[in-house]
């Protein structure tokens, strides 16, 4: 049997180091922002290495590992990369990719709304990776992290992907951080308001006669995998008018209610606005209507001015700046349109910083 233990002599006792801002032995939670993610320059090879990262998630592209292989590695990125990095230099800037720049000031600004949070930003796929801003957490002393992805709405091919390479990091670790993820955010009010303030003047300026939701489409089986009863997600035709258990984690469900929430704030209708999707790749079934063969539909009707919001994206990306606001405006105006602009997405702007300080805030408390 041990002795008892003897009260220790004050005058050599050393005291437990203590961590930022936290306990004795313990550390602040720190937060990491992560974001999909950037070529490293708008040239072909840096996008062909950034294509066979994102396109070779199997969360991605959802097949069996050695078709997965073969078809961006023979088909996809060869072909694609060129054209994609010609679509990049359109919007690439001085400062480098619009999404991380976008993301630098987004990080920037909220320690100013944060000073007492160490804050780092990371890309899904590209650098500044997740695994090097871990490391720097945990130099920095931070063993609790607060995990921001920011895609509004959920899919296994953004939140799911980063929130499992998260982890997948984390445990190569002995010492592995404690880890939260800040949920979806598409119906909250402080991110719905931002938007609103941001597109609020372009509607007063423009008056356009239609306004288009555009979000990022994903295959039509992501969406039904995701519904658990296979009985409701695409199968009924109301499917996404509501939240219920059964599509609670469905992508296109959550861009509906985005947009329930953006209409009631704008005053706009369901006869004045659409609810689309862009940026389908390949042959199969994606979800629809897809943007590109509506704003030319809307063009041909006779609409003439037509502004688009994507709300599942909050910096301007590629997929904003280069797809929407020259290619489709180009498309647009081909079919008879004459004005299509651009709504910027959220960035820096001050009401989304002050979102989500307010959204990472709770997690965040000592």
């Amino acid at each position: 049997m041990e002795a008892p233990a003897q009260a220790p002599d004050s005058s050599t006792t050393t005291r437990p180091e203590r961590g930022p801002k936290g306990r004795a032995g313990a550390s602040a939670t720190a937060l990491l922002l992560v974001n999909l993610g950037t070529p490293a320059a708008p040239r072909t090879p840096e996008v062909r290495r950034y294509l066979r990262e994102f396109l070779g998630d199997p969360r991605v592209i959802d097949l069996p590992a050695p078709l997965r292989f073969l078809l961006v590695n023979a088909l996809i990125a060869p072909f694609r990369a060129p054209r994609s990095a010609a679509a990049y230099a359109k919007v690439w800037t001085k400062a480098g990719s619009p999404l991380l720049v976008h993301g630098q000031e987004l990080a920037s600004a909220l320690r100013q709304h944060l000073p007492d949070v160490t804050i780092e930003l990371a890309m899904r796929y590209g650098q500044p990776s997740i695994a090097d801003a871990l490391e720097r957490l945990r130099d920095a002393g931070h063993d609790r992290i607060l995990v921001a992805p920011l895609y509004p709405q959920y899919a296994s091919s953004s939140t799911g992907s980063t929130v499992e390479h998260v982890y997948r990091e984390a445990a190569r670790r002995w010492n592995t951080p404690f880890l939260q993820v800040l949920a979806p955010f598409y119906d909250d009010p402080g991110f719905l308001d931002a938007w609103a303030a941001i597109g609020r003047p372009v509607l007063e300026r423009l008056r356009p006669e239609h306004v288009l939701f555009s979000y990022h489409g994903l295959p039509e089986r992501h969406c039904t995998k995701s519904d658990d009863s296979g009985a409701h997600c695409l199968v009924r035709a109301d499917c996404c008018d509501a939240l219920v258990a059964v599509n609670r984690n469905c992508y296109r469900a959550q861009c509906f209610a985005t947009t329930r929430g953006l209409r009631a704030r704008l005053g706009l209708d369901e006869t004045q606005s659409t609810i689309t999707f862009q940026s389908r790749l390949g042959r199969t079934p994606w979800i629809r209507p897809y943007t590109d063969v509506e704003l030319v539909e809307l063009a041909r009707r006779g609409v003439k001015r037509l502004a688009v919001f994507c709300p599942a994206f909050v910096a301007d990306c590629l997929e904003t700046l280069e797809e929407i606001g020259l290619r489709a405006q180009a498309d647009f105006r081909a079919a008879g349109g004459e004005t299509l602009e651009l709504v910027p997405s959220l960035n820096a702007s001050p009401a989304w910083v002050a979102a989500l300080a307010r959204l990472v805030a709770p997690a965040l408390a000592p």
